[in-house]
Parts: structure tokens; sequence; C-alpha cells
């Protein structure tokens, strides 16, 4: 018995023939393929992906974005002003890309934080708290050595939609 059947047999499998095998790949194929299709999303309300990345995807009812910088949409350019600014800037390019994926900040379920300077956190919350007033999503804040083009601020996010 090849060693590979050996460790399916321990992990409770059944043991196929190949035709059989073969036909089930076949149907599972189908069924993931039904299944299994993820949306690319893309707005021009927020910047463009700078790197091989999409703005953010959808799956089934789950939306998952890209970390959103403070980058103005129509220029490009990294948002004038310190990390309120910065902050705001963020959270309305993450609100863009969940409304292109059919969702709101309503319907967070999870966000990561990343900041440049942990000395930022105050300052940060206090513009967090506006987007997530009321049921809060869980979140994770970090501080981190640098983030792209220099900026004080990333944020994404995981939420559903309906």
């Amino acid at each position: 018995m090849p060693a590979s059947s050996r460790r399916r047999a321990r992990c409770g499998e059944r043991a196929v023939s190949a035709g059989a095998a073969r036909e089930a790949a076949s149907i599972s194929s189908t069924k993931l393929e039904s299944i299994a299709m993820k949306d690319i999303l893309s707005t021009a309300a927020a910047p463009s992906a700078i790197g091989p990345y999409s703005q953010g995807t959808a799956f089934g009812k789950l939306v998952f974005t890209s970390g959103q910088i403070p980058l103005d949409p129509v220029s490009g350019q990294v948002v004038a002003g310190g990390i309120e600014a910065q902050s705001r800037q963020a959270l309305e390019n993450l609100k863009a890309v969940l409304q292109a994926g059919g969702s709101s900040t309503a319907q967070v379920l999870k966000t990561t934080c990343y900041l440049s300077e942990m000395a930022d956190f105050a300052a940060f919350n206090s513009v967090y708290a506006e987007y997530f007033a009321s049921e809060a999503p869980a979140r994770s804040c970090f501080s981190v050595k640098d983030l792209p083009r220099g900026v004080l601020v990333e944020v994404e996010a995981i939420a559903w939609r309906d």
C-alpha cells in the first residue's frame, strides 16, 4: 500500500478505486466552480492598488479589503496632515471598498490596523470611533516599523454582505 494511502487510512478515510476517485474529484470540482467564485472589488472612490493586488475581494457573503492607506483617490498622493487626517482618509477609503463589495462599516466583523507610531493610538482611536461608534468590530492594532509611502496608518477589514 502506498504511503499516501496509509496516511489517508490513518486519518479515517476509506480507500477508493482510481475510477471512483476521479469521479468524486470531477463532482467536487464542479461544485467548487459553482460556489467558489471570487469577486474582485474595484472602485474609483478609493485609491488604485499600488502593487500586484486588488482593493478587495468578495467570496460568498464575505468581503475582504486590502489594507487602505491615506491616499487621496483622485491625486494618488498621501493626504496632508497628521494622524487624524490620515486616519480619516484611510477609513474613507476602507468605506468605499466595502461599499464596492456590497457591504458597509456597520457590517464589518474584524479590522486590522497598523500604526507607524504607537504614540498615535489615542488619536487614531478617536477617529476610528467615528466610523465604528456602536457594535464595534473585533480589532487588532499593531505598531509597525514602516508602512507604504511613509504613511502613519493602514486599515484592512473583513465584513459580511447581504
